[in-house]
Order: structure tokens, then C-alpha cells, then sequence
């Protein structure tokens, strides 16, 4: 039989009430900790680039305001969402740079190879649908835009491709994925679609399309050359052309005048006519022998008979003074002959 021990009685109540003791922090220190996980996890912050799609049982809702918010722990969950531009390439490793021939190389519509590289900018337009719409958006962005790229590389020629028609490709490519995207209603919006860089798949072809290139630039250069001279010597032209315009408007009126002018004389001389018809056939036969023989000196015999015109001036010229005086009696020696 097991004799009574008192000082082994008060240990045992000493370590009961020890472990109740050291329960009772157990519980305390684990109601603290889940006091604070559940205070910490009630609260959320949206960055100025960020939003937030929160999940009541299921139910998705969209938080676009910057700042901090509260939600209910264990009931509400938080997924944030990038709304800045983002890119990815197609052709390309945007780490190292180096080409990616699966991707890049293509065949245009004039059955010729060429390695064309992409970026495609996008950003989220709906956080709700680009979490919970499709598992990875971005990867479904990304193919749509493969196959885009290849449908419409596959509609332009090479030449086009390379030089001409990069800034048409570029635009119809987006206009195509962002129809893509309206009918798989994703979430995410195409920005901008880049061709960075296209050639051809061989290095003799590369050179070839360089020399095609540099020879349009030469052909631009000299466009504009032309156009330079031409738009040097234009006013020139057109100030010329201003001249012989205003120096045959003035001839115009001079002629015009000088018309009019002779109008009215021969108006006036008609009216004298149809007054004394012969004195005035005289008078005008007098002015038209002063006008057809300006330089020679004539006699004329004023009697009734037919007059006799002599050009005295030449004889005059042929001789000499005796001869000139002899030459003067003869023909006075005529006159009165002819008399």
C-alpha cells in the first residue's frame, strides 16, 4: 500500500496547473495568428497600372480604383491584372535576338520565301474575361496572331513585303486580329502590330532586293530633283508668259485704236467725196504719189492737158553743172513740146 506523500500531491497540482497555463498561451498565441492572417489577408492594394478582379462565391467583379481595399477572408478572393501595354514577338527571341525560322519564314502570294518578324503590342480591355474567359489569353492572342500574319503575308508579293507595302500589311494584319479577338471574346485588346525586320531568306536574294531598294531611292531622288527645277522655273515661266500676254493685250488695243482710227478717215473722206467727188480723187492721188515716191523732186504742169512727172533728181545726180543746166532746158524744151 502507497504511503501518502504531500510534496508529491503539490508537484502534480504544480504541473497540471503549468499545462493548463501553458494551453491557455497555445490558444491565445494561435487565435493571435489567425487573427492576424485574417486581418492581413482582408485587405488588398491596386497599384496606379493595376486592377483587380475579386470573387464573391463565384461571382467575379471588377475593381479598377487605385488604392487600397477591403474583402471578406475565406469568402472573397483577389486576382490582379496588368493593364499596361504589353508585346510579344513572332519570329523572333526578344532575349538574344535570334531568328526564329518557324515562325519567320513564309511564302508570299508570288510563291517566293521570306523571313518577316513581328511584335505585337496588347493590353487587358476586360480583367474579368481575360482571368476567367480563356486559361492562357495571351497564348490564344498569340496563335490568332500567327495566323493572321501568314494570311495576309501569304495576299502580297514579295516585292511588297520588303519595301513597299509594310505599313498596309501591318494595318490589315491588326484589323484582322482584332476581329479574331471580337469572336473569341478574350479580354484583351490588340495596340499595335510592328514588322521589324523582312528579308529574304538567302543572302544573294537579300542583295539583290538591296540593289531594287537603293534604285527606287535613287529614283525618288531624282523625282524630286525634277520637281525642285520645275518649281524653280515655273514662276519664271509664268512671269514670261505674263509679259507676251500684257505686250499682246496692249498690240491688241494699239491695233485696235489704229483700226479705228482709219474707220473715221476714211469716213471723213467719203463724206468729202460724195461732196466734190473729182477735186477729191486728185487730192488723194497727190498724197499717194507723196507716200510712193517720197525722195523725188517733180514738176508738174498744172494746164488742162495730161500733166508730165519728171524725177529731176536724177538727172541731176548723172552729171555735172553744165550738164545739169542743159539737162533743165532740154526737159523745159519737152514741157513745152508736150504743151
Amino acid at each position: 500500500m502507497e504511503t501518502y506523500d504531500p510534496g508529491k500531491m503539490e508537484r502534480r497540482d504544480e504541473a497540471v496547473k503549468k499545462l493548463k497555463r501553458a494551453r491557455k498561451m497555445a490558444g491565445i498565441m494561435v487565435a493571435v495568428i489567425i487573427a492576424a492572417v485574417l486581418g492581413f489577408d482582408s485587405f488588398y492594394n491596386i497599384q496606379e497600372q493595376e486592377q483587380a478582379v475579386l470573387t464573391t462565391f463565384g461571382i467575379a467583379k471588377n475593381v479598377s480604383e487605385p488604392g487600397l481595399h477591403f474583402k471578406i477572408p475565406l469568402i472573397q478572393r483577389v486576382q490582379k491584372v496588368n493593364t499596361t501595354i504589353q508585346g510579344f514577338s513572332i519570329g523572333y527571341d526578344l532575349e538574344n535576338n535570334e531568328s526564329q525560322e518557324g515562325d519567320s519564314l513564309m511564302i508570299t502570294k508570288d510563291y517566293n520565301f521570306v523571313n518577316v518578324d513581328f511584335f505585337i503590342e496588347y493590353k487587358v480591355a476586360d480583367p474579368v474575361k481575360a482571368v476567367y474567359a480563356s486559361k492562357e489569353p495571351v497564348l490564344v492572342l498569340e496563335n490568332i496572331s500567327k495566323s493572321c500574319i501568314r494570311s495576309v503575308i501569304g495576299s502580297y508579293d514579295v516585292d511588297e513585303v520588303l519595301t513597299t507595302g509594310k505599313n498596309e500589311i501591318q494595318s490589315k494584319i491588326r484589323d484582322m486580329i482584332v476581329a479574331q479577338l471580337e469572336k473569341h471574346d478574350i479580354g484583351l485588346q490588340v495596340t499595335q502590330v510592328t514588322i521589324q525586320d523582312s528579308e529574304p531568306p538567302t543572302e544573294a536574294v537579300m542583295e539583290a532586293f538591296k540593289a531594287v531598294e537603293t534604285a527606287k531611292q535613287g529614283k525618288e531622288t531624282a523625282i524630286n530633283n525634277a520637281n525642285k527645277y520645275r518649281n524653280e522655273k515655273l514662276p519664271e515661266a509664268t512671269a514670261e508668259i505674263d509679259k507676251i500676254m500684257q505686250e499682246a493685250e496692249a498690240q491688241k488695243t494699239r491695233r485696235i485704236n489704229e483700226a479705228n482710227a482709219e474707220v473715221a478717215k476714211f469716213n471723213a473722206m467719203y463724206e468729202e467725196y460724195r461732196k466734190n467727188p473729182q477735186m477729191t480723187k486728185e487730192r488723194m492721188f497727190y498724197e499717194a504719189m507723196e507716200d510712193v515716191l517720197p525722195r523725188l523732186k517733180v514738176i508738174i504742169d498744172g494746164t488742162d492737158k495730161t500733166s508730165t512727172l519728171l524725177p529731176l533728181d536724177s538727172f541731176m545726180a548723172s552729171g555735172n553743172a553744165g550738164g545739169q543746166e542743159e539737162s533743165s532746158l532740154g526737159s523745159q524744151e519737152n514741157l513745152n513740146g508736150n504743151e
